[in-house]
C-alpha cells in the first residue's frame, strides 16, 4: 500500500511510538508521550503535520516513561516519573498526561506528589508546527519552509505560516499558563500528598472549513466521539471463544476496526473504512474495499458506505497527472498541500488498476446481505460505468485481459496491490516492464464478470446475464491457457509488455482461486505450491517464494508476509476445498498476533518460522491497519464457512474449526433488517433469530459460477 507519490515505504517510527486515531486525524508520539521531529512523529490533521514538537520538562527534566496505556483508540494515559536533583534513584513525582486526538490533541497534565513536603515545579511544554504534509513527514524529505510568525497573549500561543498563497496556523491555549513563542510554563507548587493538574489544547485551520473545536464540559462526560463509539459497539457482533487468545485477537479487530471508520464529509450519515494508521488515514479504493468486504459479518453498512463513497468520486474525464479515466474508480483521496500540487489541483489520484473490477466484484457480493433494493439499484449505474472502463481503458490493447502502465513518472509504476516500485518481478529477479497485466486482475474482471451476470439474472434480463456469463467463460479459457506454467505447477504472476509470463513464484496466484479463475485440475497444483516450504514461511504465506532471484524477507513486497493476502488466500483454498491448509494458515496468522497484543500489523518479515520463533515486524508497518485488523474477522468466517444471500433467503455455514479454537458462541451478529445468535461446536452450527422469510443451511452455499451456469441451463432448456 503506498501512496500516490511514493514508492517506497515509511521511514522508520522510534520503537515502543505510539498513535491515536479518531478519524482522519493522528497523533504519533513516544512512549513517555513527547513529540520528536527527528522521528516521524506529530500530530497530523488533513494530512498535515500541525504539531511537529510537543516536549515536556519538569524543573528542566524530561519525563521518564513508566507505562503508556492505550485506553480507546484516539485516548491515550503516559505515565512516567520526574527524576529529581538530588541524585536519588526513587522520586516522589509522578506524571500523568491523558491525551485525545481529533481535530488537533487535547491534553491534561497531572503531578501527583508523594513526599510529606510541597514541591515547586515549573513545569514547561516546548512546540513546534512545521505543516509538514504526510508524504513529507512518511518520507523523511522535508523540503518545503513556510514563513512562520508566533504570538503570544496570555495562555495562548498561535503559530502562524505561510507558503505561496497558503496560510496556516495553530492555537495552543493553556488556561493558568504564562505562554511565549517558545512554548508554555506553569509555575505551580504541588502540595505534600496531593496532586496539580491543568489542561491544554491544540485547534487548527488547516482544513477547508472552520477550526474544529473539542467538546468536553467535564471529564467525567463521554465526548461525542465516545458515544458513536458506543453506538458502534452496540451495533456490531458480541463473541466468546473457547480459545480466549483468539478471541482477544478478534476484539483487538473489532476495536481497531472501529478507529478506522470515517466519515464522507459530503455524507457524515456515511461511514467508510480508512487504509491504515499512521499513513493512511483516507479513503483508498482497493485497500478500503477489501477491508469493508472482510468485516462484512461485524457491519455490513461499513462496505456499502464505502461503495457509496467510491461512486461519488468514480472518474468522469481522461486526465494524465490524475490518472482519472471514465468510469475508474480511484487509488486514494489525499488533502495536503503536496498532493494538491502534483495532482493538479486535485485530492483524488486514480492510479490503480484493480479497483475498478473490485469495486463491482464486491458490490455483488455486498449486494446479497439484504440492503434496500431502491439503494442496490442506484449503484448499478456506476458499476456499469466501471465494466466500460474496463473495456475501454482497463484492456489497452483489446487481448482480452486489463492491464496498467501509469500515465505519468509521477504516478505508481506498479498498480496492483503490491504497489512498490519493484513489486512485479520475473523468477531470475528482473523487473517487469509494462504494461502489465496481473493475474489476480484478471481474477477480479472475472468476479465482476459474474456478478454482474447475477445482478441481470436477478433483475429478469436474461440477455444480459448472459453476455456477461460468456464473457467470464471465455476470460476464464483465456487466462488458463495464458497464465498457466505447465513446467513450474503454478501461475505468472504476470504478463509483461511483451506478453511473455512473469515467470516468479508469487502470492497473487492465490487471489486468483478465491475468485474461481483456476481451473479445477490446476488448483491441486497452486495449493501445493503456496504451502511449499519456499512460500510457507511458518506464518503465513510469503509474497514471494524464497527461492525467487529477488527474494528478500525484510522487502515490502518481494518476500514478506501480508495477513490480509493470506486471509484471501484462506478463502480461495477453501473455495476447492483444501480445509487443512486453510486450518494451517488461519493457525499461523492468529499465533503470530498473540505476540503483538492480539494486533496483527500491515505486514511481517518473511523469515522462516524454524529460523526466528517470532514473527517479525516490518519496520515501517501501518498498525492498525484496516485490511490487517479484518483479516483475523475473515479467517474466522471462512472457517465458519459462513455466507448469506439475503436476497434468495439463505444463510449457509459449514464450519471447519481446528479442534484448539474451541466453541464459538456470537450474539448480535447483524443479518438483514435483524440479529442472530450462532453457535459452532466442532462441525456443527446452530442459528437463532434469523428474518422472516430466510432458511438456515448446514454445509456449502452455492457460488456465482455454480448459480451462473444453472442460470444457462435454465436459458436452454
Amino acid at each position: 500500500m503506498s501512496g500516490w507519490n511514493a514508492d517506497t515505504a515509511a521511514g522508520p517510527l522510534e520503537p515502543g511510538s505510539m498513535t491515536l486515531v479518531e478519524g482522519s486525524s493522528f497523533c504519533i508520539s513516544s512512549r513517555n508521550g513527547d513529540i520528536h521531529p527527528g522521528y516521524p512523529h506529530g500530530v497530523f490533521y488533513e494530512d498535515t503535520r500541525i504539531v511537529s514538537g510537543w516536549q515536556l520538562t519538569v524543573n528542566g527534566q524530561p519525563v521518564e516513561p513508566l507505562a503508556a496505556k492505550l485506553k480507546e483508540p484516539y485516548r491515550a494515559l503516559f505515565t512516567g516519573r520526574v527524576q529529581g536533583s538530588d541524585g536519588h534513584g526513587d522520586t516522589p513525582l509522578i506524571v500523568e498526561r491523558l491525551r485525545e486526538v481529533g481535530a488537533g490533541i487535547l491534553e491534561r497534565i497531572t503531578l501527583r506528589n508523594y513526599s510529606p513536603i510541597p514541591t515547586r515545579c515549573i513545569v514547561a511544554l516546548s512546540v513546534s508546527a512545521d505543516f509538514a504534509d504526510l508524504f513529507e513527514v512518511k518520507e523523511a524529505r522535508i523540503q518545503r519552509r513556510w514563513d512562520e510568525s508566533r504570538v503570544a497573549n496570555g495562555n495562548v500561543l498561535t503559530i502562524e505560516a505561510s507558503w505561496q498563497d497558503v496560510r496556516k496556523d495553530v492555537v495552543i491555549s493553556a488556561p493558568g499558563a504564562e505562554a511565549s513563542p517558545e512554548g508554555i510554563t506553569y509555575r505551580v507548587v504541588v502540595p505534600p500528598h496531593g496532586l496539580w493538574s491543568a489542561r491544554v489544547s491544540v485547534t487548527s485551520g488547516v482544513g477547508p472549513g472552520p477550526a474544529l473545536q473539542f467538546i468536553r464540559p467535564d471529564e467525567d462526560q463521554p465526548t461525542p466521539r465516545d458515544i458513536r463509539r458506543q453506538e458502534w459497539v452496540a451495533r456490531i457482533p458480541v463473541l466468546e471463544m473457547g480459545n480466549r487468545s483468539i478471541e482477544r485477537t478478534l476484539r483487538r479487530s473489532y476495536d481497531d476496526l472501529g478507529a478506522l471508520r470515517i466519515e464522507d464529509p459530503a455524507h457524515p450519515e456515511r461511514i467508510v473504512v480508512a487504509a491504515g494508521a499512521p499513513w493512511f488515514m483516507t479513503l483508498f479504493g482497493r485497500d478500503s474495499l477489501w477491508a469493508s468486504l472482510m468485516a462484512l459479518p461485524v457491519d455490513p453498512s461499513l462496505a456499502f458506505g464505502t461503495l457509496q463513497t467510491l461512486a461519488d468520486h468514480q472518474g468522469t474525464a481522461v486526465d494524465v497527472m490524475s490518472e482519472e479515466e471514465p468510469g475508474k474508480i480511484l487509488h486514494e483521496v489525499r488533502f495536503g498541500v503536496s498532493s494538491g500540487l502534483a495532482l493538479g489541483g486535485k485530492s483524488a489520484y486514480y492510479g490503480s488498476v484493480d479497483a475498478t473490477p473490485l469495486f463491482v466484484a464486491l458490490f455483488g457480493e455486498v449486494s446479497r446481505w439484504g440492503f434496500a433494493a431502491e439503494a442496490v439499484a442506484s449503484l448499478l449505474p456506476h458499476v456499469d460505468r466501471a465494466l466500460d472502463w474496463i473495456r475501454d481503458y482497463g484492456d489497452k490493447d483489446g487481448d482480452g485481459f486489463v492491464e496498467y502502465s501509469r500515465l505519468n513518472d509521477r504516478g505508481l509504476i506498479n498498480q496492483g496491490w503490491k504497489d512498490s516500485w519493484d513489486g512485479i518481478n520475473f523468477a531470475d529477479g528482473r523487473p517487469a516492464e509494462p504494461p502489465i497485466a496481473l493475474c489476480e486482475v484478471q481474477a477480479y474482471v472475472y468476479g465482476a464478470y459474474l456478478s454482474r451476470s447475477w445482478l441481470a439474472y436477478d433483475a429478469g434480463d436474461m440477455g444480459l446475464a448472459a453476455e456477461y456469463r460468456d464473457l467470464a467463460a471465455k476470460l476464464k479459457e483465456r487466462f488458463n491457457a495464458k497464465f498457466w506454467l505447465p513446467d513450474r505447477g503454478y501461475y505468472a504472476v504476470a504478463l509483461d509488455g511483451k506478453k511473455q509470463p512473469v515467470d516468479a513464484c508469487a502470492s497473487n496466484m492465490g487471489h486468483c482461486l478465491l475468485f474461481g479463475i483456476v481451473d479445477d485440475d490446476k488448483a491441486p497444483f497452486v495449493a501445493q505450491k503456496l504451502m511449499s516450504e519456499e512460500m510457507f514461511s511458518g506464518w503465513g504465506v510469503r509474497t514471494l517464494a524464497s527461492d525467487m532471484g529477488a527474494y528478500n524477507p525484510v522487502s515490502y513486497h518481494n518476500g514478506s508476509v501480508w495477513p490480509h493476502d493470506n486471509a484471501i488466500i484462506a478463502a480461495g483454498l477453501l473455495r476447492y476445498g483444501f480445509k487443512s491448509h486453510v486450518q494451517r494458515i488461519s493457525t499461523a496468522l492468529l499465533e503470530a498476533a498473540e505476540f503483538s497484543q492480539g494486533r496483527l500489523p500491515e505486514l511481517f518479515c518473511g523469515f522462516s518460522r524454524d529460523q526466528l520463533d517470532e514473527p517479525v515486524p516490518y519496520p515501517t508497518a501501518c498498525s492498525p491497519q484496516a485490511w490487517a485488523a479484518t483479516t483475523p474477522i475473515m479467517l474466522i468466517k471462512t472457517l465458519m464457512g459462513y455466507y448469506a444471500d439475503v436476497a434468495r433467503g439463505g444463510l449457509w455455514m459449514d464450519p471447519a474449526f481446528p479442534e484448539s479454537y474451541g466453541d464459538l458462541h456470537i450474539t448480535n451478529a447483524p443479518m438483514a433488517d435483524g440479529r442472530i445468535t450462532i453457535d459452532i461446536s466442532g462441525s456443527h452450527a446452530t442459528v437463532t433469530g434469523l428474518p422472516a422469510g430466510m432458511v438456515f443451511y448446514r454445509g456449502i452455499r452455492p457460488r456465482a459460477t455454480e448459480l451462473a451456469e444453472r442460470a444457462k441451463i435454465r436459458d436452454d432448456d
